[in-house]
Protein backbone atom coordinates (compact mmCIF):
# COMPACT_ATOMS: atom_id res chain seq x y z
CA UNK A 1 0.00 0.00 0.00
CA UNK A 2 1.38 3.44 -0.93
CA UNK A 3 2.13 6.21 1.56
CA UNK A 4 -0.74 8.19 0.07
CA UNK A 5 -3.20 5.34 0.65
CA UNK A 6 -1.94 4.85 4.19
CA UNK A 7 -2.54 8.52 4.90
CA UNK A 8 -6.05 8.37 3.43
CA UNK A 9 -6.93 5.31 5.52
CA UNK A 10 -5.70 7.03 8.65
CA UNK A 11 -7.89 10.07 7.98
CA UNK A 12 -10.93 7.88 7.36
CA UNK A 13 -10.44 6.07 10.67
CA UNK A 14 -9.97 9.36 12.54
CA UNK A 15 -13.32 10.48 11.18
CA UNK A 16 -14.94 7.36 12.62
CA UNK A 17 -15.71 5.82 9.23
CA UNK A 18 -13.37 2.86 9.52
CA UNK A 19 -15.25 -0.37 10.19
CA UNK A 20 -13.12 -1.33 13.19
CA UNK A 21 -13.60 1.96 15.05
CA UNK A 22 -15.97 1.81 18.02
CA UNK A 23 -18.89 4.23 17.87
CA UNK A 24 -20.21 6.00 20.98
CA UNK A 25 -23.67 4.91 22.11
CA UNK A 26 -25.50 7.95 23.41
CA UNK A 27 -28.55 6.00 24.59
CA UNK A 28 -26.39 3.67 26.69
CA UNK A 29 -24.47 6.64 28.09
CA UNK A 30 -27.71 8.39 29.01
CA UNK A 31 -29.21 5.31 30.64
CA UNK A 32 -26.05 4.91 32.70
CA UNK A 33 -26.25 8.55 33.77
CA UNK A 34 -29.93 8.17 34.71
CA UNK A 35 -28.98 5.20 36.87
CA UNK A 36 -26.39 7.31 38.69
CA UNK A 37 -28.70 10.29 39.18
CA UNK A 38 -31.62 8.72 41.03
CA UNK A 39 -30.17 9.62 44.41
CA UNK A 40 -31.78 11.01 47.53
CA UNK A 41 -29.89 14.27 48.00
CA UNK A 42 -32.01 16.84 49.83
CA UNK A 43 -33.69 19.39 47.58
CA UNK A 44 -34.84 22.70 48.98
CA UNK A 45 -36.23 25.11 46.43
CA UNK A 46 -38.77 27.74 45.52
CA UNK A 47 -41.03 26.74 42.66
CA UNK A 48 -42.89 29.38 40.65
CA UNK A 49 -45.71 28.61 38.24
CA UNK A 50 -47.12 31.02 35.67
CA UNK A 51 -50.25 29.98 33.80
CA UNK A 52 -52.24 31.38 30.90
CA UNK A 53 -55.54 29.76 29.96
CA UNK A 54 -57.59 30.78 26.92
CA UNK A 55 -61.01 29.40 26.08
CA UNK A 56 -62.97 30.17 22.92
CA UNK A 57 -61.91 32.46 20.09
CA UNK A 58 -62.53 35.91 18.69
CA UNK A 59 -64.79 38.16 20.75
CA UNK A 60 -65.93 35.13 22.76
CA UNK A 61 -62.43 34.29 23.95
CA UNK A 62 -61.84 34.34 27.70
CA UNK A 63 -58.32 34.60 29.08
CA UNK A 64 -57.06 34.03 32.60
CA UNK A 65 -53.50 34.33 33.87
CA UNK A 66 -52.17 33.23 37.22
CA UNK A 67 -48.94 33.08 39.17
CA UNK A 68 -47.95 31.40 42.41
CA UNK A 69 -44.76 30.52 44.29
CA UNK A 70 -44.31 27.86 46.94
CA UNK A 71 -41.39 26.40 48.88
CA UNK A 72 -40.55 22.70 48.68
CA UNK A 73 -38.33 20.53 50.85
CA UNK A 74 -37.60 16.95 49.81
CA UNK A 75 -35.49 15.13 52.39
CA UNK A 76 -35.41 11.72 54.10
CA UNK A 77 -38.57 12.83 55.93
CA UNK A 78 -40.43 13.09 52.62
CA UNK A 79 -41.72 15.85 50.37
CA UNK A 80 -43.08 18.93 52.12
CA UNK A 81 -44.81 21.85 50.39
CA UNK A 82 -45.10 25.24 52.08
CA UNK A 83 -47.70 27.80 51.02
CA UNK A 84 -47.17 31.40 52.11
CA UNK A 85 -49.92 33.28 53.94
CA UNK A 86 -50.36 35.58 50.95
CA UNK A 87 -51.07 32.57 48.71
CA UNK A 88 -53.57 31.13 51.18
CA UNK A 89 -55.29 34.50 51.46
CA UNK A 90 -55.63 34.77 47.67
CA UNK A 91 -57.06 31.26 47.50
CA UNK A 92 -59.64 32.13 50.14
CA UNK A 93 -60.64 35.32 48.30
CA UNK A 94 -61.03 33.50 44.98
CA UNK A 95 -63.02 30.65 46.52
CA UNK A 96 -65.45 33.13 48.07
CA UNK A 97 -65.75 35.00 44.77
CA UNK A 98 -66.47 31.73 42.97
CA UNK A 99 -69.30 30.95 45.39
CA UNK A 100 -70.97 34.27 44.57
CA UNK A 101 -70.28 34.19 40.82
CA UNK A 102 -69.62 30.97 38.93
CA UNK A 103 -67.89 33.00 36.19
CA UNK A 104 -65.47 34.73 38.57
CA UNK A 105 -61.81 34.37 37.57
CA UNK A 106 -59.65 32.26 39.86
CA UNK A 107 -56.05 32.64 38.65
CA UNK A 108 -54.41 31.52 41.89
CA UNK A 109 -56.55 28.38 42.06
CA UNK A 110 -55.56 27.58 38.47
CA UNK A 111 -51.87 28.13 39.17
CA UNK A 112 -51.84 26.18 42.44
CA UNK A 113 -52.84 23.03 40.56
CA UNK A 114 -49.46 23.17 38.80
CA UNK A 115 -47.46 22.95 42.04
CA UNK A 116 -49.10 20.07 43.87
CA UNK A 117 -47.15 16.95 44.81
CA UNK A 118 -48.08 14.93 41.72
CA UNK A 119 -47.00 17.76 39.40
CA UNK A 120 -43.72 18.40 41.22
CA UNK A 121 -42.52 14.81 41.62
CA UNK A 122 -41.41 14.51 37.96
CA UNK A 123 -39.38 17.70 38.39
CA UNK A 124 -37.47 16.64 41.50
CA UNK A 125 -37.21 12.98 40.48
CA UNK A 126 -36.37 13.70 36.85
CA UNK A 127 -34.18 10.63 36.26
CA UNK A 128 -36.96 8.22 37.20
CA UNK A 129 -39.51 10.16 35.14
CA UNK A 130 -37.27 10.23 32.06
CA UNK A 131 -36.56 6.52 32.43
CA UNK A 132 -40.29 5.80 32.32
CA UNK A 133 -40.69 7.92 29.20
CA UNK A 134 -37.96 5.95 27.44
CA UNK A 135 -39.80 2.69 28.10
CA UNK A 136 -42.45 3.72 25.56
CA UNK A 137 -40.10 5.43 23.11
CA UNK A 138 -38.29 3.99 20.10
CA UNK A 139 -34.79 5.33 19.37
CA UNK A 140 -34.39 6.92 15.93
CA UNK A 141 -31.14 8.88 15.57
CA UNK A 142 -28.13 10.33 17.34
CA UNK A 143 -26.11 13.29 16.10
CA UNK A 144 -23.58 15.83 17.27
CA UNK A 145 -25.16 19.15 18.26
CA UNK A 146 -24.75 22.04 20.66
CA UNK A 147 -26.68 23.19 23.71
CA UNK A 148 -26.20 26.68 25.15
CA UNK A 149 -23.20 27.07 22.88
CA UNK A 150 -21.43 23.93 24.14
CA UNK A 151 -20.95 20.56 22.40
CA UNK A 152 -23.73 18.08 23.06
CA UNK A 153 -25.31 14.97 21.59
CA UNK A 154 -28.89 15.01 20.38
CA UNK A 155 -30.88 11.79 20.76
CA UNK A 156 -34.20 11.53 18.92
CA UNK A 157 -37.03 9.13 19.73
CA UNK A 158 -40.56 8.42 18.56
CA UNK A 159 -43.50 6.83 20.35
CA UNK A 160 -45.50 4.69 17.90
CA UNK A 161 -49.27 4.49 18.16
CA UNK A 162 -48.89 0.83 19.18
CA UNK A 163 -47.56 2.04 22.53
CA UNK A 164 -50.98 3.51 23.37
CA UNK A 165 -53.46 1.41 25.32
CA UNK A 166 -56.14 -0.46 23.42
CA UNK A 167 -58.76 1.97 24.73
CA UNK A 168 -56.74 4.99 23.57
CA UNK A 169 -56.21 3.52 20.09
CA UNK A 170 -59.96 3.01 19.79
CA UNK A 171 -60.51 6.78 19.50
CA UNK A 172 -57.23 7.94 17.95
CA UNK A 173 -56.99 8.24 14.15
CA UNK A 174 -53.69 10.10 13.93
CA UNK A 175 -50.90 10.06 16.50
CA UNK A 176 -47.45 11.63 16.38
CA UNK A 177 -45.10 11.83 19.35
CA UNK A 178 -41.43 12.80 19.15
CA UNK A 179 -38.89 13.23 21.94
CA UNK A 180 -35.50 14.94 21.54
CA UNK A 181 -32.96 14.84 24.37
CA UNK A 182 -29.69 16.75 24.51
CA UNK A 183 -27.01 15.02 26.59
CA UNK A 184 -23.53 15.94 27.78
CA UNK A 185 -20.39 13.93 27.01
CA UNK A 186 -21.00 11.68 30.04
CA UNK A 187 -24.64 11.07 29.10
CA UNK A 188 -26.21 13.50 31.58
CA UNK A 189 -29.45 14.98 30.15
CA UNK A 190 -29.24 18.72 29.57
CA UNK A 191 -32.65 19.43 28.03
CA UNK A 192 -35.52 17.68 26.30
CA UNK A 193 -38.25 18.58 23.85
CA UNK A 194 -41.44 16.57 23.33
CA UNK A 195 -43.97 17.25 20.59
CA UNK A 196 -47.27 15.42 20.49
CA UNK A 197 -50.19 15.68 18.05
CA UNK A 198 -53.38 13.63 18.34
CA UNK A 199 -56.61 13.65 16.37
CA UNK A 200 -59.54 11.29 16.35
CA UNK A 201 -63.22 10.79 17.02
CA UNK A 202 -65.15 9.96 20.16
CA UNK A 203 -68.75 8.82 20.51
CA UNK A 204 -68.96 8.53 16.70
CA UNK A 205 -69.91 12.18 16.05
CA UNK A 206 -67.38 14.19 18.11
CA UNK A 207 -64.07 14.79 16.36
CA UNK A 208 -61.13 16.22 18.29
CA UNK A 209 -57.52 17.26 17.92
CA UNK A 210 -54.92 18.20 20.49
CA UNK A 211 -51.32 19.36 20.48
CA UNK A 212 -48.92 19.21 23.41
CA UNK A 213 -45.43 20.72 23.52
CA UNK A 214 -43.16 20.20 26.50
CA UNK A 215 -39.69 21.70 26.94
CA UNK A 216 -37.53 20.83 29.95
CA UNK A 217 -34.17 22.06 31.23
CA UNK A 218 -32.29 19.74 33.57
CA UNK A 219 -29.69 20.26 36.26
CA UNK A 220 -27.82 18.07 38.73
CA UNK A 221 -27.82 18.64 42.47
CA UNK A 222 -25.87 16.18 44.55
CA UNK A 223 -26.69 12.71 43.24
CA UNK A 224 -29.99 13.49 41.55
CA UNK A 225 -31.27 14.94 38.30
CA UNK A 226 -33.89 17.68 38.58
CA UNK A 227 -35.88 19.86 36.20
CA UNK A 228 -35.21 23.56 36.76
CA UNK A 229 -37.52 24.82 34.01
CA UNK A 230 -40.61 23.25 32.51
CA UNK A 231 -42.69 24.87 29.77
CA UNK A 232 -45.89 23.31 28.49
CA UNK A 233 -48.11 24.49 25.65
CA UNK A 234 -51.37 22.66 25.09
CA UNK A 235 -54.10 23.35 22.57
CA UNK A 236 -57.23 21.46 21.68
CA UNK A 237 -60.44 21.62 19.71
CA UNK A 238 -63.54 19.49 19.79
CA UNK A 239 -67.33 19.62 20.06
CA UNK A 240 -67.27 23.19 18.78
CA UNK A 241 -64.92 24.38 21.52
CA UNK A 242 -61.32 25.58 21.40
CA UNK A 243 -58.84 26.15 24.17
CA UNK A 244 -55.16 26.50 24.92
CA UNK A 245 -52.97 26.60 27.99
CA UNK A 246 -49.42 27.82 28.56
CA UNK A 247 -47.59 26.91 31.76
CA UNK A 248 -44.06 27.84 32.81
CA UNK A 249 -42.63 26.36 35.99
CA UNK A 250 -39.21 27.26 37.36
CA UNK A 251 -37.33 25.70 40.25
CA UNK A 252 -34.74 27.76 42.10
CA UNK A 253 -32.56 25.85 44.55
CA UNK A 254 -32.12 27.25 48.05
CA UNK A 255 -29.14 26.69 50.32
Amino acid sequence: MTVKNNLLLGMVCLLGLCGGVARADGVADMRAALGRLQGQATVRAVVEAKTTNRQGEGKEMEEQTGQVSIAIDDSPRGLQLSYGKDVLARLETEERAKEKDAKAKTPTIAAIREVNASELRPMIFAAANLTRLLERAVFKTEKADTYNGKPARLLSFETPVEKLTEKERKYVKKFENTLDIWIAADGTPLASRMRQSISGRAFVVISFETKNDEDLVYSVTGDRLIVVRKEIKTSGAGAGEKGEMHVIKTLQLQS
